[in-house]
Parts: C-alpha cells; structure tokens; sequence
C-alpha cells in the first residue's frame, strides 16, 4: 500500500468529473500521490444519484472494494457526491471501511477532512450540511491542467422539476462571485487551455439568486469571450426557460461560443412536461431552437429525454418522437423514468410498467441513431479545426515516405471527436489544427490535416 497513495472513482455527471479533477489536484497539492485502486491508501467514490439504482451501484463498489483489500485495516474510504448527500451517515452503518462522508458542499472540505483521517485511525467524520454561499475551494495543484478546462459558475438548483432530486442532493441555487470565476478562468488559460467549459446545475440562471453580484449569465459570457488566449467557450447546463434574448444573441456576437448547445426537452408531450413541472411547453421549445438557429445557423442541438415518465400515453410519447424529428438532434441522453427518493414523481400512482419503458427507449434511441448518423455523414467533405486532445486509440500507419504517422484524437467546435493521422512527435496536445473530414463513424470522425498546420 503507498502510504499517501490516492484513488478515485467517479459516478455521473461532468459536475462530478470536474469535483473529481479538483480532488485530484488538491490532494497532489497536500502530498498525496495517484495510485491505484490495488494499492492506494486512500479511495474516494465520487457518487450520483440522477440515473437508475444509484444507490446500489455505489455499495456494489464498496463492496467491490472491500473485496479487493480485505484485512488492510489502515484503508481509507470516503464517498462524496450526491448519493453521499442522500444517505449521509447511513454509510458507516453499512460500511465499516467508509471514514468520511462528504456531501455536494462538503466536497470543499474533503482534503482538509481526509489529511485529519489520516492522522486519527479512530475519526470518522461527516461534512453534509449545505452552505448558504458558494464555497470557494482551494486553488489545489499548479501548473499544466490541458487543452479544456472545466470552470463552475453556480451550484445547486431551485426548479424541483418533479422526478429531479438534485436539489435535495445538490441545495438551492448558488452563484459564484463574477471575479473569482474570471480569475479561474485566467488561471487555467494560463496553464495551458485553450477551451473553457462554464459549469451548473442551472448554468443560465447564473446570478439570479440572492448569491450574485449583479452580472447576467449572458455578461459573463462575453466576459470570459474577450479572455487573452481563449480560442473556446462552451456551456452546461442551460435551462429552456431560462435562455433569455441575451444568452441567444451570444451566439451571433461571440466567435468563441462554439456552435454546440445541450438543451434538455425532457418530454415532447405538452401534458407530461406540465407534470414534470418544466415550466415551458413543446411550442415555447420550438420557438426557442428557431431562435437560437437564426442566431447560429450552424448550430448543433443535443438534448436529454426522459421516457416512460408516470401517466406518459402512447400519443404522449409519439409526441416526444415528433419533437426529436422538429428539433433534429444530433445526440441525445436517454434513459427511462425511475423513482427518485423525495421528488414529487416518486409519489405519482400511475407508473408505466418496466417493460413498456424499455420499448420506448428502444424506438427513441432507434430514431437518435438515425438522426445523428445522418448528421455525421453531412459533415464528410468539409473542413473544420480540430483542438487535439492527445493520442488516439486507433492505430496509426506509414505515410507515403515510410514515415510512422500517429492517431491523434481531438474535438472540433461541434464537440464531436475526430480522429487524425499526424507525424509521430510529441508536444501536439492542445494544438489547433484544420482538418478535412474524410469518413463518418457512428459516433466520431475521420480526417485528414491540411498541411502542415500543427
């Protein structure tokens, strides 16, 4: 076991991914080094609670744990994240290995908590108590943090859509302070990205609870636009109803904005969104793609969808089939309504039986294949810029000379990964090359380089 080995295993979301990152950081700042799941001292189970038996799946991986290092008595674990929210000190009930329980909030305080663990065998400790603020945390490890960087502008969420338990897992909407998002921003710039992701629960709400400073969601986005160095900005994410004529109009005034949005319909049914509580309906979401699409003509719209939702008819899920077709996704999340512990759903009495969610998902799904391979293969023959990632898992091949050239893998302004054949050197992560697009996967790309542009 490395004494001040770590591990980490994350569950969900990017929100959890990037906690996961920051982790990663502050425990390399306090000392710790990453390890493996085999011998580190310290592993941490990053959890989610949206997708179905959350719960289940994180105590099979405690148990899986427990397993793999049986009769290690100085090992520590801790769960964080929104199931940890949920259950709270439950865990040390059900898991005698579990030493710090850390929830959405609390996760600030982790690194600091897990340093006292290590020094008290006897501790355990929980952090689940919300904040009434934004919790800046510690600037953790410095230097190189690649080509995209991840940045949280809020916390928490105050809709209480009818089957979501993020705001009982995740609290009430909290903004970030304008500067100290600004400062992240150049800081990660700094250290190398060229891309910036702005993150939340409810990412264009921002500043519209008591937490603000004053500064719009749209203001920020020119704001961080007009960064030195920063050739990308995106966003996760939006809420239809929120998205006002400001944070539309960014998509015609700011070049960096990429041409990609994530817009969650949730339902095509005008019935079923009133019962999940959305507060716009098909003709509102219609209206709201026609504008964004005069903005960016080019833009590409991904979407979540939720089938099988309680009371959902046939006629209301062929209605969610006809909005996919209006909308014309090129991706989307799907998955069938499961009960969430809490949300009012989870208290509705006209469930739909297992068997008719799953066909459902299948004829959606079906649909989302079709659209977005038809949306890939129109992208062969033309050229875009891709922001290489680093290597590919594909293999690479000789060049015409007998040169050994190299799969890279990167990610043009759509967010879709493309692979390229490149000369074997290194240094090439976080470059900006032009590629022609030259075969369409199932779900990526194939390319050439224009030149020499790298």
């Amino acid at each position: 076991m490395q004494d001040r080995g770590f591990h980490i295993i994350t569950f969900g979301c990017q929100m959890n991914v990037h906690d996961s990152q920051w982790l990663a950081r502050a425990f390399t700042a306090r000392g710790l080094a990453e390890s493996t799941l085999e011998e580190a001292r310290v592993i941490v189970v990053n959890t989610c609670s949206v997708r179905e038996k959350p719960e289940q799946k994180v105590m099979s991986t405690l148990g899986r744990i427990r397993q793999l290092r049986a009769g290690e008595s100085d090992l520590l674990v801790a769960v964080t994240g929104c199931v940890a929210q949920q259950l709270g000190t439950e865990f040390f009930e059900r898991e005698p290995l579990v030493r710090l329980v850390a929830g959405s909030d609390g996760i600030a305080s982790a690194p600091a908590a897990i340093e006292r663990l290590l020094e008290d065998p006897t501790l355990r400790l929980s952090l689940l108590d919300f904040s009434s603020h934004y919790i800046e945390r510690e600037a953790g490890a410095q230097g190189p943090c690649g080509p995209m960087a991840h940045v949280n502008i809020m916390q928490g969420c105050d809709n209480f859509c009818a089957y979501c338990i993020v705001p009982f897992t995740r609290g009430r909407q909290k903004s970030r302070l304008s500067d100290a998002i600004l400062s992240e921003c150049r800081q990660r710039l700094a250290q190398g990205a060229r891309e910036i992701c702005l993150l939340g629960q409810n990412v264009n709400a921002f500043g519209r609870d008591s937490h603000g400073d004053g500064l719009s969601f749209a203001q920020l986005l020119r704001q961080v636009a007009a960064l030195p160095g920063l050739e990308r900005l995106r966003f996760v994410t939006p809420h239809p109803k929120d998205m006002d004529a400001e944070d539309v109009a960014a998509f015609a005034d700011l070049p960096q904005l990429c041409p990609r949005l994530h817009l969650p319909l949730q339902a095509g049914s005008d019935a079923v969104l009133k019962r999940m509580g959305r507060r716009y309906d098909s003709a509102d979401f219609l209206r709201l793609v026609e504008a964004l699409r005069a903005a960016r003509p080019d833009l590409a719209l991904s979407t979540d969808l939720i089938v099988g939702f309680p009371g959902e008819s046939e006629a209301d899920f062929q209605a969610t089939l006809d909005m996919v077709r209006a909308c014309g996704f090129m991706s989307s999340f799907s998955f069938c309504y499961s009960d969430r512990p809490g949300t009012r759903a989870s208290r509705f009495l006209d469930k739909i039986a297992p068997e008719v969610q799953q066909d459902r998902l299948l004829r959606l799904q079906a649909l989302q294949d079709e659209l977005g391979q038809a949306w890939l293969a129109a992208r062969v023959g033309g050229t875009t810029t891709l922001l290489l990632e680093g290597k590919s898992p594909k293999p690479g091949s000789p060049d015409t000379d007998g040169a050994r050239l190299t799969s890279w893998q990167g990610r043009d302004p759509y967010g879709v990964p493309v692979h390229v054949l490149l000369p074997e050197q290194a240094g090439l992560e976080g470059h900006m090359i032009a590629v022609n697009i030259v075969e369409a996967k199932k779900h990526s790309l194939l390319a050439e380089a224009v030149g020499e542009t790298w």
